[in-house]
């Protein structure tokens, strides 16, 4: 059996993209995946260009692989993602043994670009945007496990000024209505119990309720119908906009009790200057508002968010009004990183008088405080019951199980190897017995029966 490796950077909707590129490939011939490239007869780079340092790793990493081409002359080496969609052209002649290059909607037609490349003996470049007709071409997805990833829409019409998302991914597109439940559906047949709707900007989903019908829905409609899915028991989605948290979506919140108490809610910034700067399209007041809202009606909700330390024209002060935010919210982690000029984007034009040394003290400032605010979450979790959906053996000891509470942490828990199996892809309740740095520890409710 031929091997598929394929290396992801990035975010969840690249891990989504990277695992729809498996079953695509495999629906066309048979292939296993693999974690070595040197084993690989078909090599994947699937890409990023929000940070500078994932795209310069790209080309790095196609350089480790050259070698081995020469030593395999049918081994196909291929680029996908928002570099392969930005640059285009350019990685060939960058990288001339590169055999394949497409972008994230132009996944679903790899087999043909393949072909192409093995009948013509010449590089294939597909980075078009052909909306919708990637969901139509891919093959349904399996469920190796009781939790998914669905993707519910691409693209973003939004157009921040640091962002290069609405040019490599393009303009927001949303699936229908009936497609997303029927994948939903048939996911749930499958035994998954819990899914994730993925989007760049999730909660615009704007579907038509039917193909062709020409009426659509909004998000907090998509939620109620994903809701009513006989098996499915919880639903996450990433990741959200504030623009689009309207007061139906919030009112979600008091009315599905499907929907988790967790939100990733990028803010970037505690200063209005700065958010305007950014083109978020939001006040700082604003987003503490929306915040009030949902915590009024889900108390127990946890926040997370997205921070851009040292956007061009940052001083000391806009800082720490991001610092007052995060101690007024208090959010429970974050991706929080140095802002990374990304050509094309209006923000590579301005003025950035701010040392990089000094970013990066303002970076190591944030990421501590928030590091401070999830270990005080996690504390307050001891000696709480959570239900958990357990996903497997853990990492570090094969004699227990791990799973997930509905605030996205990770509980590692003893399990006796009779029940092992049977435990795994249920939902159960654990008595959280230890707060560590980036887990907690469980023990299972015994309860008789």
């Amino acid at each position: 059996m031929r091997k598929l490796y394929i290396r992801t950077f990035g975010c969840q909707m690249n891990e989504y993209d990277s695992d729809r590129m498996a079953d695509v490939l495999g629906a066309d011939e048979a292939l296993a995946r693999t974690d070595r490239p040197e084993e690989a007869d078909i090599i994947l780079f699937n890409t990023c260009s929000v940070r500078e340092k994932a795209q310069e790793r790209v080309f790095h990493d196609l350089g480790r692989v050259r070698r081995l081409k020469a030593e395999k002359p049918g081994l196909i080496i291929g680029v996908g993602g928002c570099v392969a969609s930005q640059e285009g052209e350019a990685i060939v002649r960058r990288a001339p043994y590169v055999d394949v290059v497409f972008g994230p909607q132009t996944l679903h037609r790899l087999p043909q670009l393949i072909a192409r490349r093995r009948e013509s003996g010449r590089p294939q470049v597909d980075v078009s945007f052909p909306e919708i007709e990637k969901f139509d071409a891919l093959p349904q997805t399996g469920a190796e496990s009781a939790s998914a990833f669905v993707s519910i829409m691409e693209g973003c019409s939004k157009y921040c000024t640091y962002c290069v998302v609405p040019y490599t991914r393009g303009e927001e597109v949303s699936r229908p209505l009936d497609d997303v439940l029927a994948e939903i559906a048939h996911l749930a047949a499958r035994g998954v119990k819990e899914v994730t709707l993925l989007g760049q900007n999730v909660n615009a989903w704007r579907g038509e309720l039917a193909r062709g019908g020409g009426e659509t829905g909004d998000f907090a409609f998509l939620l109620e119908c994903v809701h009513g899915v006989p098996g499915i028991e919880r639903i996450r989605y990433t990741t959200s906009h504030p623009r689009e948290m309207t007061s139906r979506l919030i009112d979600a919140y008091a009315r599905l009790p499907k929907l988790v108490p967790q939100l990733h809610l990028p803010v970037q910034s505690g200063s209005d200057r700065v958010l305007a700067a950014m083109k978020r399209g939001y006040t700082v007041l604003e987003f503490k508002s929306i915040v009030r809202k949902l915590r009024a009606v889900r108390p127990d909700l946890s926040l997370t968010s997205d921070f851009i330390v040292g956007f061009p024209g940052e001083t000391a002060a806009d800082f720490d009004k991001t610092m007052a935010l995060i101690d007024e919210i208090g959010f429970d982690g974050s991706f929080s990183f140095v802002y990374s000029a990304r050509p094309g984007t209006p923000a590579a034009e301005f003025d950035d008088p701010v040392p990089q040394t000094v970013k990066l003290a303002w970076l190591a400032r944030l990421q501590q405080r928030i590091d401070e605010q999830a270990r005080a979450v996690s504390a307050a979790m001891v000696g709480t019951t959570q239900r958990i959906l357990v996903e497997g053996v853990a990492k570090k000891n094969a004699d227990e199980l791990c799973g997930r509470t509905e605030n996205n942490r990770v509980v590692n828990f003893p399990a006796p190897s009779v029940h092992r199996e049977r435990l795994i892809g249920q939902f159960i309740d654990v008595t959280i017995a230890a707060a560590l740095p980036h887990s907690l520890r469980g023990e299972i409710v015994m309860r008789e029966s």
